[in-house]
């Protein structure tokens, strides 16, 4: 395959010669336009117009040139080349993806953060080697094809063996599901970088259609890359208000952070549907407390109507829904206009933990605090500020990626901490279709307290629908044993599960956990069979 020269701006220089040979036989015309004289010309208009036409055609061309100027790819100021350095690569088809890869460097730079953006036709090894973090954002065309714009990228760098040891990377993947190669080339190129040593930040995010829930994922991710996970959405989320039915600790006493399982029922009148391994998007609020001191020190009122994001609320709802201003910077300000400049809280993300069959939504929450002590935007308002029976803004997201495999394969779960609850949803969705081939491996801290759903856990183990249960809690022994050590010691077991047909989940952290439990994977049954299952959709994580 191969690609079209370009310029230094990289503009095709096919483009360039063909505008250059339309101009030579314009400028030829005018100039051999005086040996003629009127009668030549048939029809109207006359000579004395043709200067007329001249301007407007040269108008034309200058307005068409403008506008190719305008829509010029726009790169961030770039910083000078160093770990600090955060690469945003992007390979369009339509302009979507460069749209979004733009979208991506802005919020990276609002949040103080050097960015380099590029299109993934400015990329080679040496960029790539000299990097050691980057974004990519790329699009699919075709059945897996990648953008037009791309394939000298790929002649050149994806062609070759690659060696990134340092580099971290993420990449945003867009495609349509209408078709058998859903994102192919993004899935190409993250195979790519895997085997070439690079280390992911976070795991692929596929877009179906341009779908806002899969960018929200993104740009959670992206907050939490930058630390600054208060970052505003890049859209609005349409939640519904569900209500807050009951909320209990379940590991009081343990070495970890609080855990919380939270009950939550749909408005009067919806009939939810959602499937084992979606999210619950959480609309956080600020702390009463917090709320009702700023709008004393304002000498405004709460209970005063304003429009917020296009919809009347009181003053207070909104701030509660904002995040709050620096008094002083807001002074003087009468309500309304105090609601104009707010900026809306982002959203955070949960693994729901039941399926509808059971008539609620189940939460499993971890209580984080930030490091001066305050509750976390999310988990505090979920697990310490929302009263039972308050109003919960929820949306539900399909995750396509973490969905059951067909009831008839195997399915390994493997998770720590509060994943389990999207584990917790699998088992429950296995145990209604009847699926018995089901091996649990989970980790936590302290047996006693922190073997969350361990009920529901045994009902099924007993009743045939989990087949294996292996635990590892680090805290409880002379040396410390995690979930990653289970599967390690579990090998010949692993392997036999994966030949005949396993599927294989993991859900929880992203740092410690989920790396190494791929190592493991890997070690145990080689990376071939790792990139198969990946490639057929046997290996799929949930983790964050």
């Amino acid at each position: 395959m191969s690609t079209a020269p370009r310029s230094a701006r990289g503009v095709p220089l096919a483009t360039l010669g063909n505008g250059l040979a339309l101009l030579g036989l314009l400028a030829l015309a005018l100039a051999l336009l005086p040996l003629h004289d009127d009668a030549w010309w048939p029809a109207s208009p006359q000579r004395a117009r043709w200067a007329w036409a001249a301007s407007a055609i040269a108008s034309y061309a200058a307005f068409s040139g403008w506008l190719l100027w305008r829509s010029r790819p726009r790169r961030a100021p770039r910083a000078a080349t160093g770990s600090a350095r955060v690469l945003v690569a992007w390979a369009s088809q339509t302009g979507f993806a460069q749209q979004l890869a733009e979208r991506t460097a802005a919020t990276l730079v609002e949040a103080g953060m050097d960015v380099e953006l590029r299109e993934l036709l400015d990329v080679d090894a040496a960029t790539l080697s000299a990097t050691t973090r980057a974004l990519f954002v790329v699009s699919t065309t075709g059945e897996g094809d990648p953008p037009y714009s791309a394939l000298g990228f790929v002649r050149d760098v994806l062609a070759t063996r690659g060696t990134l040891p340092a580099l971290r990377f993420a990449l945003l993947a867009l495609g349509d599901r209408e078709y058998d190669e859903f994102c192919g080339f993004g899935h190409r190129l993250d195979q790519w970088l895997r085997q070439a040593g690079a280390t992911p930040l976070f795991d692929l995010v596929e877009v179906d259609d341009g779908d806002p829930g899969a960018l929200r994922h993104w740009q959670h991710h992206l907050g939490l890359l930058a630390q600054a996970p208060e970052l505003p959405d890049w859209s609005p989320v349409a939640y519904e208000p569900w209500q807050l039915r009951e909320r209990a600790e379940l590991n009081a006493g343990s070495a970890g952070e609080p855990v919380f399982q939270l009950a939550l029922a749909p408005p009067a009148g919806m009939q939810p549907a959602w499937q084992a391994g979606d999210i619950a998007e959480i609309g956080p609020r600020n702390a009463p407390a917090a709320v009702d001191a700023l709008v004393s020190t304002l000498a405004l009122a709460t209970e005063t109507q304003v429009r917020f994001e296009g919809r009347p609320l009181t003053l207070g709802d909104a701030l509660s829904r904002a995040h709050l201003p620096d008094p002083a910077a807001v002074a003087g300000l009468d309500a309304q206009a105090l609601a104009d400049v707010l900026k809306p809280l982002p959203h955070r993300e949960y693994s729901i933990a039941s399926i509808p069959r059971e008539g609620i939504l189940q939460l499993l929450i971890r209580h984080m605090r930030r490091p001066d002590g305050r509750s976390g935007l999310g988990s505090g308002w979920l697990c310490e500020h929302a009263a039972p029976g308050a109003t919960i803004d929820l949306r539900i997201r399909s995750n396509a990626n973490f969905h059951p495999p067909a009831p008839e394969r195997p399915l390994v779960l493997v998770g720590n901490g509060t994943g389990i609850a999207g584990l917790r949803a699998h088992l429950a969705a296995r145990t209604d279709a009847g699926a018995r081939r089901n091996w649990l491996l989970f980790g936590e801290r302290n047996g006693d307290r922190d073997f969350h759903y361990r009920a529901d856990i045994e009902r099924w183990q007993s009743d045939g629908f989990v087949e294996r249960l292996d635990l590892a809690f680090s805290r409880d022994g002379a040396r410390r044993r995690y979930v990653q050590d289970a599967l390690r010691d579990a090998a010949d077991t692993l392997r036999t599960w994966v030949r005949e047909g396993a599927a294989i989940h993991v859900c929880g952290s992203l740092q410690g956990m989920a790396p190494d439990v791929d190592a493991v994977l890997r070690d145990v049954l080689g990376d071939a069979t790792i990139e198969q299952l990946l490639r057929e959709g046997r290996y799929r994580r949930d983790v964050y």
